[in-house]
């Protein structure tokens, strides 16, 4: 299926889930032995946390102090109304893929949304995390399917953040991230794939890098194909 005209992003929550997770069922089989893929909340998840589950200890606890007696009903009192209350702030829902081994994330795959982009803090932000999966040595993919803004591109942003010469790349694309062993010069080896995306057209196999010599070649067509398809935009 070629991919579709963003412009309106009108059922991109439902496809995003159900990419997400088809991108999940199909690299989980095609990992080597000692790596696991999962699905994290992005803002509750940092590089080298692992949702394994935690050991269980068994402790003695002191006992509890007595209760406090209540509060006599003049020392109960309303909340004082506020200046201005208004809607600012609010968790964001999206969810990545992980690959973990040894209890550590080393890779990361990231379908970036229209709110990862729509404002300069959201920019900021989501730009400080993918620099900070590389940082830490973890790999990255991520697929961008909307064009706007037309001024802003995440492989642009990082390249220059990275210091590195490369030629425009504006959304939709995707882009791979190596990260490799360190450099003579200093810092660390870093090996990028960008490939535009355009509408209409079938989507590219990807490299997702395990390490410097393992990766996977993930297929974001087929994935795209039955994600779309569940989500009814066939």
């Amino acid at each position: 299926m070629p991919l579709h005209d963003w412009s309106n992003p009108n059922g991109w929550s439902g496809v995003h889930h159900l990419w997400i997770a088809e991108l999940l069922h199909w690299i989980k089989p095609r990992l080597p032995e000692g790596y696991r893929a999962y699905i994290g909340s992005t803002p509750a998840l940092t590089v080298g946390a692992s949702d394994f589950d935690a050991d269980m200890s068994v402790r003695r606890w002191l006992p509890e102090p007595p209760a406090e007696p209540p509060p006599k009903a003049a020392d109960v009192k309303d909340s004082p109304d506020p200046d201005e209350e208004v809607a600012t702030l609010s968790l964001d829902p999206q969810t990545a893929l992980f690959v973990a081994t040894h209890n550590r994330m080393i890779a990361a795959l990231e379908i970036i949304s229209p709110r990862n982009k729509d404002r300069p803090s959201s920019r900021t932000y989501y730009l400080s995390r993918y620099l900070g999966y590389m940082q830490e040595g973890a790999h990255l993919l991520l697929v961008d399917v909307h064009r706007r803004p037309l001024n802003f591109s995440f492989a642009d942003a990082l390249a220059q953040e990275l210091q590195i010469q490369q030629p425009p790349c504006p959304a939709p694309l995707a882009a791979s991230y190596r990260v490799g062993e360190p450099a003579a010069s200093g810092g660390r080896m870093i090996a990028i794939w960008r490939r535009p995306l355009t509408v209409g057209e079938p989507l590219p196999t990807m490299p997702l890098p395990l390490d410097v010599h393992v990766g996977l070649q993930v297929d974001l067509e087929s994935t795209y194909n039955r994600a779309a398809a569940g989500a009814y935009l066939t």
